[in-house]
């Protein structure tokens, strides 16, 4: 049996989801590629500061970023 592989479209769209259900206003979600350091994966709110994550590759950085928003909503839940 094969291993379903998400897409980054999928993958972004999912800590979309879990940002805007958690903090309400979203302005993006996105990933670009840096020359110096390499991935980064960015949510940015509007009344928020950025959330911002590094990675080797595209996805690990979409990963790397949804770890991180997944640690602050379950550290928000513990209070």
């Amino acid at each position: 049996m094969r291993k379903e592989v998400k897409s980054l479209d999928e993958r972004i769209e999912r800590v979309y989801r879990m940002a805007k259900e958690h903090f309400g206003e979203v302005r993006f979600v996105g990933i670009k590629k840096h020359t110096k350091i390499g991935w980064v994966a960015k949510i940015q709110f509007d009344e928020f500061e950025s959330l911002i994550a590094e990675g080797e590759s595209a996805e690990d950085a979409i990963k790397n970023l949804r770890k991180r928003l997944k640690k602050i909503i379950d550290r928000y839940n513990m209070v």
